[in-house]
């Protein structure tokens, strides 16, 4: 690894691990069921939406974005921030309709929405769709810090893929098993300072290596072959297309934030809903920030390449790994290694507490009468370690994926996934009609089927065009179209 040994790189995981399970030691004394849920309402806004930053961005920003600027196809140069500022309608329409029901029904899961307007069945097949897309997508992220780790520091050890895998979610078990939400909101924040620092520490190095400033780094991106953000002039082909990018980046937004468990399970801890808008409004400006300086490191990191004669790797997720470990100062190097790992735990961690909760709450029912601490903290463990080898088996599995990009394999899935629950969500807030909901599971399971063959055949029935990450709105409304098939007229006095 460069001219970073083993051991160096093992020390700085073992202590920024203590670091995390002190934390948890610290928010987790006298943790109770509610307070792994909920934590009990009680989260500093600002600290949420700081945390919320790392937990959004994750591993596949950190490695995925800097390479995609320069390997072409979708998200190339800086077209990904046409998403980005669709990301700003999705959070003001979080802000403004989505958290207001929440807090008025003061719901410790999302999907409890569903049940209370639709009833049972649209409860449990919101939930379902949520479980389904976070393990798929929390296994992405954490696979792609795997292969990371593996490459430049298990296989010189000679640790088996599988062991790399293991230890990786044995970490994130430990220090979430007993504080819950109550201690990511902690963690988060933690990590999301270590992957920016990360960020702009290796900007730096690379502005001293090239002998200019901040103004002259600028002027080398403005002046470079990736420094092109909006793309109107593209035709309706081109995923970079800024209509199918800024459509894409709000409905994004909504279905992956807004109606996702894990990421409102954070701002719902918020005091009151007036502290949660906050907190998404101080967020959904940070993360603007953010992403401009991962594709700014991006094109620095080609522009740096050309310069010293590096050669780019053929998958263009390994750049940053290449050139922070092998052609950059040791201390980058460290860096990069610590922003990794807080890049992909951010987000990791709270998927595990947020696929724990949503299984306890939502299919076991913790929320009813009766039921003892002692049994409901015995039996959230039994979950919590069984998502654990859930995350492991998938990642296992993930791994004879194909060199693709990991940020555009996740949009994909997640257009099929989260668009049944865009459809539900969609259908209940802004209809006052009521479904029945013995149906509800059919047509949520047809219409992505539906929209995978209507988007396997889009460019020969519609003349090249291609849905991309807008399928998520093809498959909202398709399950809206069925929804409407099986609902009926109810008497005003007798609506939800």
């Amino acid at each position: 690894m460069g001219n970073i040994s083993p051991t160096v790189i093992i020390t700085i995981i073992v202590l920024y691990f203590l670091l995390l399970m002190t934390v948890s030691w610290f928010t987790s004394r006298k943790a109770d069921t509610e307070t792994f849920f909920t934590a009990k309402r009680s989260s500093p806004w600002l600290l949420v939406a700081i945390g919320m930053i790392g937990a959004s961005l994750s591993g596949v920003t950190f490695i995925s974005s800097p390479g995609a600027v320069g390997g072409g196809g979708v998200n190339q140069a800086f077209s990904y921030m046409q998403m980005v500022f669709g990301y700003l309608v999705g959070y003001l329409f979080i802000a403004r309709v989505l958290l207001p029901i929440y807090y008025k029904l003061g719901v410790s899961t999302i999907y409890s929405y569903l049940g209370e307007r639709f009833g049972e069945m649209s409860h449990k097949t919101g939930s379902a769709y949520f479980i389904l897309s976070r393990i798929v997508g929390a296994s992405l992220r954490l696979f792609l810090m795997a292969i990371v780790l593996q490459k430049f520091l298990m296989d010189p050890l000679g640790v088996p893929f599988f062991w790399t895998v293991l230890i990786t979610i044995m970490l994130i078990w430990v220090y979430t098993f007993s504080g819950g939400i109550k201690t990511i909101v902690v963690t988060d924040t933690l990590q999301t300072i270590c992957m920016l620092g990360a960020v702009i520490m290796t900007i730096y190095y690379i502005m001293q290596a090239m002998d200019t400033n901040v103004s002259g780094l600028i002027d080398l991106i403005q002046e470079s072959e990736y420094s092109k953000m909006w793309y109107f002039d593209t035709g309706w082909s081109d995923p970079n297309n800024f209509y199918k990018q800024f459509i894409s980046g709000a409905l994004i937004a909504i279905v992956m934030t807004g109606m996702d468990q894990d990421m409102m399970q954070k701002n719902l801890t918020c005091k009151t809903l007036g502290e949660s808008q906050k907190n998404i409004f101080t967020f959904s400006f940070i993360l603007i920030f953010a992403n401009i300086l991962f594709l700014s490191l991006g094109a620095l990191l080609y522009i740096y390449a050309a310069k010293e004669g590096i050669d780019i790797p053929e998958a263009r997720d390994q750049l940053y790994p290449t050139i922070a470990l092998n052609h950059l100062p040791s201390i980058i190097g460290i860096v990069f290694i610590l922003g990794l790992i807080a890049a992909a735990y951010s987000s990791a961690d709270s998927a595990l507490t947020a696929l724990t909760t949503t299984f306890c709450l939502d299919f076991l029912d913790f929320g009813k009468k009766g039921r003892s601490e002692s049994k409901m903290k015995r039996t959230r463990l039994i979950v919590h370690v069984g998502f654990s080898l859930v995350l492991l088996f998938t990642i296992l599995l993930t791994k004879q994926l194909g060199d693709a990009s990991i940020l555009n394999q996740i949009f994909k899935f997640a257009g099929y996934t989260y668009g049944p629950i865009l459809g539900l969500f969609l259908f209940g807030i802004y209809t006052k009609r009521q479904i029945k909901d013995h149906l509800v599971i059919p047509i949520c399971i047809i219409s992505p089927f539906i929209a995978y063959f209507i988007n396997s055949n889009s460019e020969s029935w519609f003349g090249g065009f291609t849905f991309g990450s807008t399928i998520i709105a093809l498959n909202g409304l398709i399950t809206i179209i069925g929804l409407c098939f099986i609902s009926y007229k109810v008497e005003e006095s007798n609506s939800q």
